[in-house]
């Protein structure tokens, strides 16, 4: 093998690839500037949001409690509660948001509970919605002060403490590190954002330089020279492999600012002590693109495969469409919460790659699994350049019409 004539090819794609503006955006512009819009964007809407709904009195309905005056009194008189008159259509009002949620009282409700009886009060809601969850929580918390309000007189009337309603205390605290808890948090995302952008980073060079070179009549030209076809796939791959790992590394740069940025600021803002916020060190961006690297050889090799089918840039398009979700999918398992890798997952592509980043975000480093996935991962992307190599050797594929 020469690798004069393949640097040849590399550097001839490559300037070519850089003088075209479509290339410049999807792999600089859009990783560079992707992560801190998102964040910045999705952190604002969410800490407004939140406020939002915290400074809101809930506009909440009331079932029955005609017989029960204590209680219903005790909702009016909260100041985060707005009761509103009690309509049968209850669930419709529900359901677009009128009212947040209503608590149904049965009948007798305070007179059974001041004879010793156990009624149960029903609270319906629109479950995730934020609001909707937010005003059950405010209606169980006046629920609880009447009951124990009811419970204390009755300890009083007996001359019975009040630490007889609690006869031992139950605390929750966190053991583990703010940023492993970050990490465990946001950790499936930036892993399914990163293999996406290295999917995203490699999809238009790939095309570029295969359906492309079809449909400007140059693939003839570029054959017809005294270049191996080994020599020239391989040209043609370190470029598309250049811009995928181009994007995923100014991807994780990007991120890592943008999280750096929000733990200062958020931190001076007091986010950090409701809502844990990632840093991301140096050694952990650097272990994500090293796992990244297998991946990026991966979908190089495979998209170049794919669109040399092609005979125009736009069927290649159409050609990879199907691919985005095939890579999507088990990029978005990885995400879901109670997915942990095993030896068996470890050997399934992509999703591999991201259950094992998720991992090193929060500081975990499981080193047999990354020598297995790291191995396997380049086995696969081995075999896709091969495959790949293949097609560049076949007239039918290569001058398909």
């Amino acid at each position: 093998m020469s690798l004069r004539n393949v640097g040849i090819v590399y550097r001839k794609e490559l300037t070519e690839a850089l003088r075209d503006s479509r290339t410049l955006i999807s792999s600089i512009l859009i990783p560079l500037f992707l992560f801190p819009v998102l964040t910045v964007g999705i952190g604002y809407a969410f800490v407004e949001v939140a406020d939002q709904a915290s400074h809101e009195a809930s506009r909440i309905m009331v079932l029955g409690g005609a017989d029960s005056p204590d209680v219903v009194q005790k909702l009016k008189d909260a100041k985060n509660l707005r009761i509103v008159k009690p309509r049968a259509d209850y669930v419709d009002l529900i359901s677009n948001k009128k009212i947040r949620a209503a608590v149904d009282l049965p009948p007798g409700f305070q007179s059974d509970v001041e004879h010793g009886a156990h009624p149960d009060v029903k609270i319906y809601i629109f479950s995730g919605d934020l609001k909707s969850m937010l005003s059950a929580t405010r209606i169980k918390e006046q629920l609880t002060e009447y009951r124990d309000s009811m419970v204390r007189d009755r300890l009083a009337a007996q001359h019975l403490p009040d630490s007889l309603m609690k006869p031992f205390g139950v605390e929750q605290q966190n053991v583990v590190s703010e940023d492993r808890v970050a990490g465990e948090s946001y950790g499936g995302l930036i892993t399914y954002l990163v293999i996406l952008m290295c999917m995203t980073g490699a999809m238009y060079p790939a095309m570029d330089l295969t359906a492309g070179e079809k449909e400007r009549g140059t693939m003839e030209t570029i054959l017809s020279s005294p270049i191996e076809r080994t020599h020239l796939v391989l040209g043609k791959f370190l470029v598309v492999l250049t811009a995928s790992l181009a994007t995923a590394t100014l991807s994780v740069l990007s991120m890592a600012g943008s999280f750096a940025v929000l733990a200062h600021y958020g931190k001076g803002q007091g986010i950090g002590d409701d809502f844990p916020i990632l840093t991301m060190h140096a050694k952990t961006a650097f272990a994500i693109f090293i796992m990244a690297l297998p991946v990026a050889v991966l979908f190089s090799a495979v998209l170049m495969t794919i669109s040399l089918f092609a005979k125009t840039f736009k069927e290649a398009q159409s050609y990879l469409t199907p691919m985005t979700f095939l890579v999507i999918v088990p990029a978005i398992a990885a995400v879901i919460p109670g997915i942990e890798l095993t030896a068996k997952l470890a050997l399934v592509p992509i999703l591999n790659v991201g259950l094992l980043c998720k991992e090193l975000v929060t500081g975990t480093y499981h080193w047999e699994y990354i020598a297995l996935i790291f191995g396997c991962t380049c086995v696969y992307a081995g075999i896709a350049l091969f495959l790949a190599v293949k097609m560049f050797q076949r007239e039918s594929v290569l001058f398909s019409s």
